[in-house]
């Protein structure tokens, strides 16, 4: 069946050429049915009741004929006085239409309060928890459209577009504090202490791996008289003994001196991110400089092709992943927005104000769409789309206009021969 709602050009729907010719029929009847009782007038008494509804069913017929036909243009073509009511009228029509959208739906008070009853993290909850409401249509719709654009997308243009999207917003973003409150809370819970042992058993492995080197460098700066006596490598090894032992001593003993000085040199550092301008602008520089490396983008293009490859994968085969990691962290999120009233408050909240957000910053732009929109419709579009919408509706009117006018017709013959 087609569209209520036609472009102009399209044909018109059969119901409302049905209800046309309908009320056509009935009009050209009651003409017929009045010049057949004028002719029978004396044979029979009762062929003027006749007359009198078809006569008066004639007028309301005309009537309402005419009143449908001055909605949508000119009776007969002719230029007749608040005839072709909607075609004169299209820009008001869109500008009611658009303030009627904006002062009962369009408004922050209107949405915020219609918000109020909808549940939308229990609706998102259960779909989220029950597979069978995720299947279908629409997440298999949804998963072609992914895989039509990540496929569609140039993958090293995209990539690069994405690492510069991350590139300049990490630009804009000064970490310096944020490491520093990290640090700072992880030495507040001790959260640092494995940190220090890894970094002293990296020095101590880091030392046995390159104890030759050492031993060339205390020989090499040792003195002439100690070279010439052989003592160079005795202090050598002394030095080297010295710090393997020194190194044990720390990681062994949580209460080292060496630890102390560790702890609040790691508390300094925290409290320098914080708060020292020259710190920070160092850890500035540094992050730049690693954004700028192109070693960094080489890694970073890597990284991006296996997260495209794995969201294609997913998205080539949704059941597959959604009965994976992704598909049981997607149902407990569910039961949890179910389950758990401070959450599910938190999201309907969360919700309610982004719509209300929505409407309150692009309302008005909704609403001239609207208006805009009707007022670059030319007459022709408005009038059939309104035509095709509502006819059938005003074609009933004609209809009754016709019944209705006969029985009137007939019930003042009636009290006219009675009295």
């Amino acid at each position: 069946m087609a569209s209520p709602l036609t472009r102009a050009g399209d044909a018109v729907p059969v119901p409302l050429r049905r209800m046309r010719r309908l009320a056509t029929f009935m009009l050209v009847a009651m003409a017929a049915l009045f010049l057949l009782s004028r002719r029978m007038e004396g044979v029979h008494p009762a062929w003027g009741f006749v007359q009198s509804f078809a006569e008066a069913a004639m007028v309301g017929g005309l009537a309402d004929w005419f009143a449908v036909t001055a909605l949508f243009r000119h009776p007969l073509g002719l230029p007749i006085p608040h005839t072709a009511i909607i075609p004169r009228n299209k820009d008001r029509i869109g500008d009611t239409l658009a303030a009627f959208l904006r002062d009962n739906f369009l408004t922050a008070r209107v949405v915020a309060r219609r918000m109020h009853r909808v549940d939308a993290a229990g609706a998102a909850g259960k779909w989220l928890a029950d597979p069978a409401a995720r299947s279908g249509r629409l997440r298999h719709g949804a998963s072609r459209l992914a895989v039509n654009v990540l496929e569609g997308l140039d993958p090293d243009q995209f990539g690069t577009m994405v690492r510069g999207a991350l590139a300049n917003r990490l630009r804009a973003m000064q970490v310096s504090p944020a490491l520093g409150r990290t640090l700072e809370a992880a030495i507040a819970d001790d959260r640092h202490l494995p940190l220090v042992d890894a970094i002293i058993r990296w020095t101590s492995k880091t030392l046995d791996a390159n104890e030759e080197l050492v031993r060339a460098m205390i020989q090499k700066r040792a003195g002439a008289v100690l070279r010439w006596t052989g003592l160079d490598e005795t202090l050598a090894t002394s030095v080297v003994r010295g710090l393997h032992k020194m190194l044990a001593e720390v990681a062994e003993d949580p209460a080292h001196p060496l630890r102390a000085k560790a702890n609040e040199g790691l508390a300094l550092l925290a409290h320098d991110l914080q708060h020292s301008p020259e710190m920070q602008a160092k850890v500035e520089r540094l992050k730049n400089d690693l954004i700028d490396n192109p070693a960094l983008a080489g890694w970073w293009m890597g990284v991006w092709e296996k997260i495209r490859g794995g969201m294609l994968r997913a998205a080539r085969d949704p059941d597959r992943a959604l009965a994976g990691p992704i598909g049981e962290a997607m149902r407990q999120l569910g039961r949890t927005l179910q389950s758990d009233p401070v959450l599910k408050a938190k999201v309907n909240r969360f919700a309610r104000r982004a719509v209300v957000g929505a409407v309150a910053d692009y309302g008005d732009g909704i609403v001239r769409l609207v208006s805009d929109t009707v007022r670059g419709w030319d007459a022709q579009t408005i009038t059939g789309r309104l035509e095709n919408a509502v006819g059938r509706d005003l074609q009933y009117i004609r209809i009754n206009g016709t019944l209705v006018g006969g029985m009137v017709g007939l019930a003042i013959h009636v009290v006219d021969v009675w009295l």
